[in-house]
């Protein structure tokens, strides 16, 4: 088996924290890089690394940590010189998690030349559905991308039925060829289970209510629709509103949430945090109200898994994927209805009956896990054909 790192390379080498797909890409690594051969996409080529530093490369990249660039220039220094005489064998399943270099033809024509049977995992179409949310130029890329794995792919992983539905309509569209597919559900990051609440990080905070929301800062999360919630609640309620905590770093396209942030007169009622913890999540929060999601796209949905497992309720945008993962638990909101936003806020920060509700029905929640998640995956693979003759040949 063959495993594209690339894009956990540059993720790492950026020091920025994982994203949801980076900590899937980390969950592949995890399961399948010790028996596999790593794949670095870099500058229109692709170098396949020798089994020994393969190994190595995955053990610093799993390992992450304050000295990862000295530990990842030291392995990759040694396995370049050797990665020239390393050639994929044909009929090799190659795995491409993140969407790495999938706009570029010439890893289909690498795929093809070397007659491998690539699997990629698509995580959403939202730069193609909602172009509005992203930055520019991004929705030409992922067509690119979609219409480049599509067309080199033996077999296409999705992360939910939402983002096969749309894959789909997209190569009905295009008139593409759609490869076998598998539903693989994500499992939510294994957040410490028994921590006890705390109030959240601000000296005046009390032990006031709070929420939290988790994701990068960018439009599609709609952070815009809370401040301006917040804001109001700040002038109507004063000292005795709720905290709001943003768990996520600054992303793209969310100017006018940046500014609230940076300027807005109620941003003493919310707590930026560019960095947690995995252990500061869990104890944020399990003593949270509730997790807000008010998003207007997403693929899966990450942090709604990790919100259920922790026994927190959920205040959710109306999407289907969300439907999909938590069926009937959370408290479903349309993105562009504030006013509702804020009843259901302020309803939560007492003894709220919905979110009694939640309670009672998150008893027989099952959250998703990776055991699971390639227990499933790895039976579909078994099913996928050889490498055709012509393939092996080429």
């Amino acid at each position: 088996m063959l495993i594209d790192v690339s894009r956990l390379i540059w993720r790492g080498w950026s020091g920025r924290l994982p994203t949801g797909i980076d900590r899937v890409c980390l969950a592949y690594l995890a399961r399948f890089g010790e028996g596999a051969r790593a794949v670095i996409q870099w500058n229109g080529r692709r170098i396949v690394l020798a089994a020994i530093d393969s190994r190595r490369l995955t053990a610093v990249l799993l390992a992450g940590g304050p000295r990862f660039r000295g530990r990842l220039v030291a392995v990759l220094g040694r396995a370049l010189a050797g990665a020239v005489a390393a050639r994929p064998r044909r009929g090799q399943f190659y795995l491409n998690i993140g969407h790495t270099g999938l706009d570029d033809p010439g890893l289909s024509r690498w795929i093809g030349r070397h007659g491998l049977r690539a699997i990629h995992l698509v995580h959403d179409l939202i730069p193609i559905e909602t172009p509005e949310f992203c930055r520019p130029g991004e929705a030409g890329k992922h067509v690119r991308r979609m219409t480049n794995a599509l067309e080199s792919a033996s077999g296409i992983i999705v992360n939910s039925q939402a983002t096969r539905d749309a894959l789909c309509a997209f190569a009905e569209r295009r008139r593409l060829p759609c490869p076998p597919m598998v539903v693989a559900w994500l499992a939510g990051h294994a957040l410490p289970a028994a921590t006890p609440p705390e109030p959240p990080p601000s000296s005046s905070a009390g032990n006031r209510p709070y929420f939290v929301v988790v994701g990068t800062i960018e439009r599609r999360k709609n952070h815009i629709l809370l401040l301006r919630l917040w804001k109001r609640l700040a002038e109507r309620m004063g000292e005795d509103a709720p905290r709001l905590l943003l768990v996520g770093q600054r992303g793209w396209e969310a100017q006018e949430a940046l500014a609230m942030l940076d300027r807005c007169a109620a941003r003493d009622m919310v707590v930026e945090l560019g960095r947690c913890g995995d252990d500061e999540l869990a104890r944020l929060l399990s003593g949270a109200r509730a997790l807000l999601m008010p998003s207007f796209a997403e693929g899966f949905g990450l942090p709604v898994i990790e919100a259920l497992r922790t026994g927190t309720p959920v205040i959710a945008s109306d999407l289907a994927v969300f439907h999909e993962i938590a069926g009937d638990i959370p408290t479903y909101l349309s993105p562009f209805d504030g006013a509702a936003w804020e009843r259901a806020v302020v309803d939560f920060c007492g003894p709220s009956p919905e979110r009694l509700r939640q309670a009672a029905a998150m008893r027989g929640y099952r959250a998703p896990d990776w055991p699971g998640h390639f227990a499933r995956v790895e039976r579909w693979l078994d099913t996928l054909p050889p490498a055709s003759r012509q393939d092996q040949g080429s």
